[in-house]
């Protein structure tokens, strides 16, 4: 019975998140017929050769009825074509694709990071003296409201410049990924720290906390088996901010380190007026947002299982 309705609510979010899928790209779709002048300008940029507006029309069924075009849209969308960028004479798919990896690489590897550093903060200084959680908290404070772009120019200075501990731009080797992740991650790591010590500390409160110091169990068993557990919900609840978060923190850190990546490829695009590969990324996001968010609605059922019999 419990195994049905877990899974009942498992299918539910599953549901839930197609819709609002299905929603965004519908909100795309809408949005590029609402931009004034025609479709096949806007999609073709700054670029123009003849029989390109033709082409344009031709491949993307202008000449139809709107919702028969919405149709179309989204059975080449389930399909994975998104188009072609006529800037760059590629499908937009190749063009997104060849530079999705080192984006991922660098929002996994600062998501982690962030995360580590949160939490052991969190635990360490959660109910101890006033003066270690005044410290922790300043240095949270300073990390949170820290410009990424700013942080990543110093970070830069200190250990490429100076130092030359790692190298100056370019995404080749892991000691490349260091600089950047840690810009990305310590504003929020601050965050994120906040938060989990807020919630350490009222778990830290509640009588289960004496049962299980009654039954002869450390500090630190007691902290990291027991009390996190409890504490996790709130710190989840922000995952979702936190994507975007660092989704939006890569393309900044990815200018200022010069690393390949999303946020490269969407600057040019955006310069050159690239709009298929504008509207790619869009939906990418929006799609990953949907997919994170369902992830995490998941998470909660297995952190807390009271939610699953609510």
């Amino acid at each position: 019975m419990a195994t049905h309705r877990l899974l009942s609510r498992v299918l539910g979010r599953l549901g839930t998140s197609l819709i609002v899928a299905w929603a965004s790209v519908t909100a795309a779709f809408l949005a590029l017929h609402a931009l004034p002048g025609r479709i096949e300008d806007i999609l073709a940029g700054d670029v123009d050769y003849p029989g390109l507006r033709e082409a344009i029309a031709a491949e993307w069924g202008l000449d139809r009825s709107l919702p028969a075009q919405y149709a179309d849209f989204l059975l080449r969308l389930a399909k994975g074509d998104f188009g072609t960028s006529y800037v760059l004479r590629r499908p937009v798919i190749e063009v997104v694709g060849s530079q999705l990896q080192p984006t991922v690489e660098l929002a996994l590897a600062a998501g982690l990071l962030a995360v580590l550093l949160a939490a052991g903060l969190a635990l360490a200084t959660a109910g101890r003296s006033r003066l270690a959680r005044g410290l922790a908290s300043g240095l949270e404070l300073v990390a949170a409201s820290t410009p990424v772009f700013w942080l990543g120019i110093l970070l830069l200075m200190a250990f490429s410049f100076s130092l030359r501990w790692f190298p100056v731009s370019g995404a080749k080797g892991w000691n490349a990924l260091v600089l950047p992740a840690v810009a990305l991650a310590l504003p929020t790591a601050g965050l994120l720290a906040q938060v989990l010590r807020e919630a350490l500390e009222k778990a830290l409160d509640q009588p289960f906390v004496t049962t299980v110091r009654a039954r002869g169990v450390g500090e630190a068993a007691l902290r990291t088996r027991h009390v996190l557990r409890h504490a996790l919900l709130p710190a989840v609840t922000l995952g979702g901010w936190l994507i975007g978060g660092l989704l939006g923190g890569a393309v900044i850190t990815e200018k200022v380190f010069g690393r390949p990546g999303l946020g490269t490829v969407t600057l040019g695009a955006v310069l050159t007026h690239d709009v298929p590969v504008v509207l790619a990324v869009v939906l990418l996001a929006a799609l990953i947002h949907v997919a994170a968010s369902t992830l995490l609605d998941i998470l909660y059922l297995l952190i807390d299982p009271r939610l699953r019999a609510a």
